[in-house]
């Protein structure tokens, strides 16, 4: 398996659909998506996705057990929280 989870050629569709990205406050690509995490895909990717195609199932059959966990099932902190979190730490700086 590569490091990128990249659509293929077959995937041109879902590969040229474009979205506004509420993480990054633009518009991106499902690709950019597919490999915005270090090469895995976006945390977000399928509460972004799901009304254009069953990304949820195109990403079981790309990424393997592992990858899945590491990406859907990590719990993250919300952005006001990090944020928070980050002020903090510069205060004590």
């Amino acid at each position: 398996m590569s490091d990128q989870i990249l659509p293929s050629k077959d995937d041109f569709t879902k590969d040229n659909l474009i979205r506004w990205c509420p993480k990054l406050g633009q518009q991106i690509a499902f690709s950019y998506c597919c490999m915005e995490n270090s090469g895995l895909p976006c945390f977000r990717s399928i509460n972004c996705w799901f009304e254009y195609f069953d990304v949820k199932k195109y990403f079981k059959e790309k990424l393997t057990r592992d990858q899945w966990e590491q990406v859907f099932n990590t719990k993250y902190n919300p952005k006001m929280l990090s944020l928070m979190e980050l002020i903090e730490q510069a205060k004590k700086k």
